[in-house]
């Protein structure tokens, strides 16, 4: 699907990639993990990132092993909108006139949460085209396709207008790319004194270097971890002054101790995301912070 684009921006229908990011938009336009679909057929809210919360263990103790299914599936989607729900509070305030970024949108669940929270425009970006194609299709099942927009490009050069947008974020992406070259990208986008929040995983580099468990799981995401420290330099050369970090470790390891037992969702990477959470060599971090 084509998506005309808004006064000021640049086209941009096919994005520029590197081969590691074409390695990466091949792997997102054929991924049909049950882990993203199964949460979210529940109310079309397709998240692709991980939970928080204390999590309702008795759904464990169901004897029916389809409704044992049913309940597991409900719990983790109640835990995962749970974090889409963290990081929309920290966008705020804002109104319906303005304009939001989700860059790394995946099948767009959180631009949909922040426009049923505020009202507000929104403009999803996406390597993979079947993720733009399937979110833009959710967003027209919902009547809200003339408010919320998901774009098949590059969220490092995205042609969209600069200084329009009042927020935007990253849920579990910035490992997917070089960080100077995102925050530099958010920081046109953004409006002085707009915000931006991340959520995500980053390797603890008083530990050293990345630990074992850090390597798998790039290896499994064909990703590249960053450390926590270059998160707050690469912000800082790019004009993004942190107001609030938050470290999640603690509230998301309910979440992966009972995807584990979710036979019909484990992907085998849920062992070492809890012994690199325990370990102290990876955390799970929120950082908000203002355009200046």
């Amino acid at each position: 699907m084509t998506i005309a684009p808004d006064a000021g921006t640049k086209a941009a229908s096919v994005p520029t990639q590197s081969t590691y990011q074409t390695r990466v938009a091949d792997y997102w336009n054929a991924e049909e993990n049950p882990v993203n679909l199964e949460l979210g057929k529940l109310d079309d809210l397709y998240h692709h990132h991980y939970g928080i919360g204390a999590a309702d263990r008795s759904v464990l103790d169901e004897p029916d092993a389809d409704l044992r299914r049913e309940r597991i599936t409900t719990e983790l989607h109640r835990l995962e909108h749970a974090q889409a729900e963290l990081l929309a509070d920290r966008l705020g305030p804002l109104s319906p006139t303005d304009r939001v970024f989700d860059a790394g949108c995946g099948r767009g669940g959180g631009s949909v949460t922040a426009h049923l929270r505020y009202g507000c425009h929104a403009d999803g970006v996406t390597i993979s085209q079947k993720q733009a194609d399937f979110a833009n299709a959710q967003a027209r099942k919902r009547g809200i396709d003339g408010r919320v927009r998901y774009h098949h490009r590059n969220m490092l050069d995205t042609g969209l207008q600069t200084g329009a947008y009042a927020a935007s974020w990253n849920n579990e992406s910035t490992m997917y790319v070089e960080l100077d070259l995102l925050f530099a990208e958010h920081a046109r986008l953004l409006r002085r004194g707009g915000r931006y929040v991340t959520i995500t995983g980053c390797y603890n580099d008083t530990y050293g270097r990345a630990s074992r468990e850090v390597s798998l799981i790039n290896a499994h995401y064909i990703c590249d971890i960053h450390p926590r420290s270059e998160y707050f330099r690469a912000m800082a050369r790019n004009r993004l002054v942190p107001v609030h970090v938050e470290d999640l470790t603690e509230a998301t390891m309910p979440y992966w101790e009972l995807r584990r037992e979710a036979e019909h969702l484990v992907t085998g990477i849920e062992d070492t995301f809890l012994t690199a959470y325990r370990n102290g060599s990876f955390q799970y971090l929120l950082i908000a912070a203002d355009r200046v």
